[in-house]
């Protein structure tokens, strides 16, 4: 019996590790220097769960990877308006 719930426990467990990465782009029109990218990676890097963003000035554009069950989309666009650079999700 302890053996079934141990298996059944590891099962469950190992759910959440497989768990794939999320990734969605972010428009953030207001960046409007070269150095805007900057203060937005690192406000999104700041993010539990974000593994990799990617801040373009030439588009206007950010590109982020994250764990979906350790943030949301609306705590990425909470953080860059946070720094001065409202977000939406592209579509």
């Amino acid at each position: 019996m302890k053996k079934i719930a141990l298996l059944s426990l590891l099962a469950l467990t190992s759910l959440t590790a497989f768990a794939a990465p999320k990734t969605v782009t972010l428009e953030v029109p207001t960046m409007n220097c070269v150095t805007c990218p900057f203060t937005v990676k690192k406000a999104l890097k700041n993010v539990e769960g974000v593994s990799k963003a990617e801040v373009t000035f030439e588009t206007k554009l950010a590109v982020v990877t994250f764990d979906d069950e350790k943030t949301t989309v609306k705590a990425l666009t909470e953080a860059t308006t946070n720094a001065g650079y409202p977000s939406t999700l592209k579509e």
